[in-house]
């Protein structure tokens, strides 16, 4: 029997990985996405191209805000295995707009749990954010740290909607998976993120804007290895746990700034800016208990990562506009 799996956000830079990888193990994939304009919506549509072709394949254009249309897949799916990635992304959007990081990321995944609930899914794997640990002395951070100070709206709604999920397993037993992923980038990055921003302007000779003294801290993850503790959470369901999805390495932002700069054998022009509202200075993973528990083991060091996403930023613009 084939099994069935629904990615919310499944055209996205994580989601349409995901799905691919899925695909190739054999999984039966019904992809839900908006396709917002948040960033140039061809990049989602690259993003599937190839998973439109297999016959597993199945796309479902539309929001998740949309309690009808909800009703409408949910009553056709068969309960299996939910993997909820949709949502508005990014830290310095969510000072700007964060009413509709509480409409998305909040209301939104209420509205699948509402669903995952009436159609009693056996599953239910909620993608998080590093962002939820906010300002946090303690390093590295661990599932068990506390969670009491985030600093964006984009991380308070990703921590409302942690919370939501734990409530939802006690009140109607959905087995629940939380994964906190921290920093992903490689090929399909948005093109909003820091490696994608800055590939983009060494490539075309332009300054990069470093915020603060290029001191702070991120601990990357290489997309290859983000799907596959996703995949690792499906292979070893458990009823509520929390696992960080990270290297369990952190790189200083002149350090990657450097690195991006070698690859492409350019000199970098840094274009010093203050710091930045909403950002921490460090993210760093403790990933014992996903190694332990899911058997989840990054193998992508960022010199790798940084390379294979450059081949495939110079293979894939010139098919997207100069601005994407």
């Amino acid at each position: 029997m084939v099994r069935q799996v629904l990615v919310t956000g499944g055209a996205g830079f994580i989601g349409s990985s995901l799905c691919d990888r899925l695909l190739e193990q054999g999984y039966k994939v019904i992809c839900l996405d908006d396709f917002s304009d948040f960033y140039d919506p061809r990049i989602k549509e690259a993003n599937i191209a190839n998973a439109l072709r297999h016959k597993n394949f199945t796309l479902v254009r539309g929001d998740i805000i949309d309690q009808a249309l909800l009703e409408d897949v949910f009553s056709k799916y068969d309960g299996g295995i939910v993997i909820h990635l949709a949502a508005i992304a990014g830290v310095r959007p969510s000072l700007v707009a964060p009413d509709k990081y509480m409409e998305v990321d909040i209301k939104g995944t209420v509205n699948i749990l509402e669903v995952s609930r009436k159609y009693k899914v056996r599953q239910f794997i909620f993608g998080s954010s590093s962002s939820v640990y906010g300002v946090n002395s303690k390093i590295p951070f661990s599932e068990g740290d506390r969670v009491d100070l985030q600093v964006s709206p984009y991380a308070v709604a990703k921590r409302a909607a942690e919370l939501y999920c734990a409530t939802y397993h006690y009140l109607y037993g959905i087995p629940i998976t939380i994964l906190r992923f921290f920093t992903v980038y490689g090929p399909r990055q948005r093109p909003d993120m820091a490696i994608h921003k800055f590939t983009k302007l060494l490539s075309e000779g332009k300054p990069i804007p470093m915020f603060g003294g290029g001191e702070s801290k991120r601990d990357y993850t290489y997309i290859d290895d983000a799907v596959e503790g996703i995949v690792k959470s499906i292979e070893r369901a458990y009823e509520l746990e929390i696992f960080n999805i990270g290297n369990s390495k952190t790189v200083e932002l002149r350090e990657l700034i450097g690195i991006i700069a070698d690859k492409l054998d350019v000199k970098p022009e840094i274009e010093q800016l203050s710091e930045q509202l909403g950002e921490v200075r460090i993210t760093c993973a403790d990933i014992s208990k996903a190694r332990r528990m899911l058997g989840y083991n990054p193998s992508t060091p960022i010199e790798q990562g940084i390379e294979k996403f450059i081949k495939w930023h110079r293979e894939r613009n010139e098919n997207l506009s100069p601005d994407s």
